[in-house]
């Protein structure tokens, strides 16, 4: 369960704050600060920080509310406050202090760095935002576990992920929220505001919709676009597998794969999976297993059913569960039982990633599993996307890449595993953290390698020169 911090600011009338410490643990809450705000012979004032369960918030207000004399002034989530007033802002990099400055920066001088734009449209990359700068766009339908919030409620998510492309990748970011579910509409409008940007990121886009929006998007632009649901999910997870599989001692054209959650993120898997090599792939949805030669009114379902590493074995997850040596989970919580994981191949590998509920417990699971991951940060091998949008970028950017494509994303699992040292590698540690500064460099020098190889690179960077 998850824990939050509280500020409660209290006035205590000739209470002793003893009686208050006893209610706040009785409620289960832990006190990490106290703030005196005003003193006097009658009363006080306080500002007190609480750890508490967030299912116990209301109880400990009620507790507090409980003991005579004193009045709560004020309740304040801390998560809350960080996200007052927005969590990003614009800052210039020139200091506009007089006439001369105004002059080069603005009129008349910006005049002659239009022209020269104007004249090459490729130097927009040298002399505007553009060589550094993302749209993070979403019409806000598909976010989190949330589902379909619209673009108001999508935008601290944006922000979010704006401050992660800064702080890990130095990418200026900018939310561009979408008062639209028009695919057609979408589309237009991300093609309008390009100009000004060297990359899209697309997020929180349902689907089947965020198929045809990428598609086109990647068709019709000539800058890289990127669904991180769809892809950032796909490169961490195959990251994560291709070090699992080295604690297992299998190969990738050995192992059988069943995939659950046939969506944005289950299809990009599956087709990253036979990207790395999988020749053994059930892919499952909430109707069974999608099969070989099967006829399927979902485009990408179909699209599966024509590859030939799909199988032709039909029937429900747990009915083709039994002898797969991986299954990967982006589905939901609570679908396989302990009996269900003990059918699978010896020395199995489950990635259950199902948020805030893995497909199965962790605990049911640890015991007759090798190598178990989740999506969560309380248990060892977090499968985070957060590894791979900021590296993927920056390696776009400065190599002005036209798309992310297929070998670009591989490379990209590729380096976010070898981030994991082989003395350090064992069936609690497939994935590096988060925080690991080699990250973003590795993923950075495999995308701009995988892009000059490909031709997508228009531009070669001084250090592979």
């Amino acid at each position: 369960m998850a824990y939050n911090s509280m500020v409660v600011r209290l006035e205590l009338i000739r209470v002793y704050f003893t009686e208050v410490a006893s209610a706040i643990g009785r409620a289960g809450g832990d006190i990490l600060s106290i703030d005196v705000i005003r003193s006097g012979p009658e009363s006080s004032v306080r500002d007190i920080t609480i750890d508490v369960r967030d299912a116990q918030e209301t109880q400990m207000i009620a507790s507090l509310k409980a003991i005579e004399g004193t009045r709560i002034i004020n309740v304040s989530d801390r998560t809350f406050l960080a996200h007052i007033g927005g969590k990003i802002s614009v800052e210039s990099k020139i200091p506009v202090k007089n006439r001369d400055d105004l002059s080069r920066v603005y009129t008349p001088g910006v005049a002659r760095v239009c022209s020269a734009i104007h004249e090459d449209q490729q130097k927009a990359y040298s002399l505007s935002i553009k060589r550094n700068t993302v749209a993070v766009v979403t019409d806000g339908t598909s976010v989190l576990g949330l589902g379909d919030i619209g673009p108001y409620a999508a935008a601290p998510v944006m922000e979010g992920k704006a401050m992660l492309f800064k702080q890990l990748g130095e990418v200026d970011a900018f939310p561009i929220c979408l008062d639209t579910t028009d695919t057609e509409e979408i589309i237009r409008t991300v093609k309008a505001i390009s100009p000004i940007f060297g990359g899209i990121n697309l997020e929180d886009i349902s689907s089947p919709r965020c198929f045809e929006i990428e598609t086109r998007l990647t068709e019709e632009l000539d800058i890289p676009v990127f669904h991180d649901d769809q892809h950032g999910t796909a490169v961490v997870v195959i990251a994560g597998l291709l070090n699992a599989l080295k604690v297992v001692g299998k190969r990738m054209d050995q192992v059988r794969v069943v995939v659950n959650g046939i969506g944005a993120a289950g299809v990009s898997i599956c087709k990253m999976l036979l990207n790395a090599g999988v020749k053994r792939l059930v892919p499952v949805d909430k109707e069974g297993a999608i099969v070989r030669g099967g006829t399927y009114s979902h485009p990408m379902w179909q699209w599966l059913a024509r590859q030939p590493e799909v199988e032709t074995k039909q029937g429900s997850l747990k009915e083709v569960l039994p002898d797969a040596d991986v299954f990967i989970g982006v589905s939901r919580g609570g679908l396989l039982t302990t009996s269900d994981i003990k059918k699978m191949a010896p020395d199995s590998i489950v990635f259950a990633m199902a948020n805030p509920s893995p497909e199965i417990a962790p605990d049911e699971a640890l015991p007759h599993v090798r190598v178990f991951a989740t999506g969560r940060s309380d248990y060892p091998n977090q499968i985070n996307n957060v590894l791979v949008f900021p590296g993927i970028f920056r390696g776009a950017l400065d190599c002005q890449a036209r798309s992310i494509n297929e070998p670009m994303k591989l490379a990209a699992a590729r380096a976010i595993a070898s981030v994991v040292t082989p003395s350090e590698l064992n069936e609690q540690y497939i994935i590096p953290s988060i925080f690991n500064e080699l990250v973003v460099a590795k993923v950075r020098h495999a995308v701009i390698e995988a892009a000059i190889i490909t031709g997508a690179a228009r531009r070669v960077p001084t250090d592979f020169r």
